[in-house]
């Protein structure tokens, strides 16, 4: 199983970036795969995440109106459109995969068992 996440770089505030998470080797499907990041010095947060069934979404408060995820079933891969870019977007983002049923409690950590490597996203101007 491997999730790739790519994407990320530098950008100014008020820019945008799109990450892309390509998902290989599943061999029964995951119930949802989400964004998380995490700055320096903090913990790993949610960003957002999309049910693999019927492409229910959540997305974080702090991101809610600005990044928006989708996915492309015939590549496996989401992505993670981030508009409006703040400096405090800064962090690493990681994709990661879970087969529970998270529902609300999507952001939670511990629910996800498949992570990406991560890819930094820097907000500066």
């Amino acid at each position: 199983v491997q999730l790739q996440a790519s994407g990320g770089g530098l950008v100014q505030p008020g820019g945008s970036l799109r990450l892309s998470c390509a998902a290989s080797g599943f061999t029964s499907d995951y119930y949802a795969i989400a964004w998380f990041r995490q700055a320096p010095g903090k913990g790993r947060e949610g960003v957002s995440a999309i049910r693999s069934s019927d492409g229910w979404i959540y997305y974080a408060d702090s991101v809610r109106g600005r990044f928006t995820i989708s996915r492309d079933n015939a590549k496996d891969t989401v992505y993670l459109q981030m508009d409006s870019l703040k400096p405090e977007d800064t962090a690493v983002y990681y994709c990661a995969t879970t087969r529970v049923p998270v529902g609300s409690s999507w952001w939670v950590v511990r629910w996800y068992d498949y992570w990406g490597q991560g890819t930094l996203v820097t907000v500066s101007s």
